[in-house]
């Protein structure tokens, strides 16, 4: 009932963002937006429901489990030694950024764990524009789009995903650091 009460009330604020058509489609217009989204902790309860319902445990269920912050595209990399630049399929999927040769690759050349990767910035350094880095303890990621909004769309994504993993890990450490202080 909330979430119905608060897709309502989004709906009016930033206009029609949901559509139905079909039973079981939904879709979800993507401009205008709102600033902050938060996945919905409806998720949770969905997942225990299920969980009882097949007899498995809630953690069997979380690899499978939707996540609205998800992401794939075409980026330009930059080689990490001979520093020349290729087109990649990149896919953005919990804590997870993997790239691939190309759409149709099933195995990725590399995952990133995101948990490890300490900032996301836009790079003016770089030859080319609407380029951004992925700060990593022994490597920095240097990513270019199509387009300055591309660019800024993956910022915002991988921006909001550590910004959930530094949460995560504040809401697991906080009562641990009270205990040891």
């Amino acid at each position: 009932m909330q979430l119905l009460q608060l897709l309502s009330e989004t709906a009016l604020t930033y206009y029609s963002l949901l559509l139905f058509f079909s039973p079981g489609t939904l879709i979800v217009l993507k401009h205008p937006y709102p600033h902050k989204v938060e996945e919905p902790s409806i998720y949770e309860s969905v997942r225990v429901h299920t969980a009882m319902q097949t007899g498995r445990t809630e953690n069997d269920l979380v690899p499978n489990a939707p996540s609205l912050g998800t992401k794939e595209g075409y980026l330009i990399k930059q080689g990490k030694i001979v520093k020349n630049w290729k087109t990649r399929w990149f896919t953005l999927h919990r804590n997870e950024l993997k790239y691939f040769k190309d759409q149709t690759a099933t195995e990725p050349i590399r995952a990133l764990d995101l948990t490890e990767c300490s900032a996301v910035q836009f790079d003016y350094s770089q030859e080319r524009v609407n380029c951004f880095c992925l700060v990593f303890p022994l490597r920095t990621y240097y990513l270019c789009a199509k387009t300055g909004i591309e660019a800024d769309e993956w910022i915002k994504i991988l921006r909001w995903k550590l910004s959930q993993i530094r949460k995560q890990v504040e809401q697991r450490s906080g009562p641990t650091s009270q205990l040891h202080p």
